[in-house]
């Protein structure tokens, strides 16, 4: 995670359109989450976000955002457990 990416993740959460086709990075658990709202919102500074999340290891998601980025894969199969 890094300043560019709470930037964005806080841009998204306000509506801010972007032009990617395929965002991947950090996901933001309910935790983390909840740490992008206080940020957002100013009841915390990025100091304090960074101090808070530091030993958070969120897991990676990929976001296909648009219909060109939907083209771009082809399903191949699925597995049952």
């Amino acid at each position: 995670m890094t300043d560019q990416w709470l930037d964005f993740v806080v841009d998204c959460r306000r509506g801010v359109e972007h032009s990617y086709d395929i965002v991947e990075g950090p996901m933001a658990d309910d935790q983390i989450w909840d740490y992008v709202e206080d940020f957002a919102s100013g009841s915390i500074s990025r100091e304090a976000f960074w101090t808070l999340v530091k030993f958070k290891y969120p897991t990676n998601q990929i976001v296909f955002a648009t219909e060109a980025a939907l083209q771009s894969i082809t399903y191949l199969k699925s597995y049952s457990l």
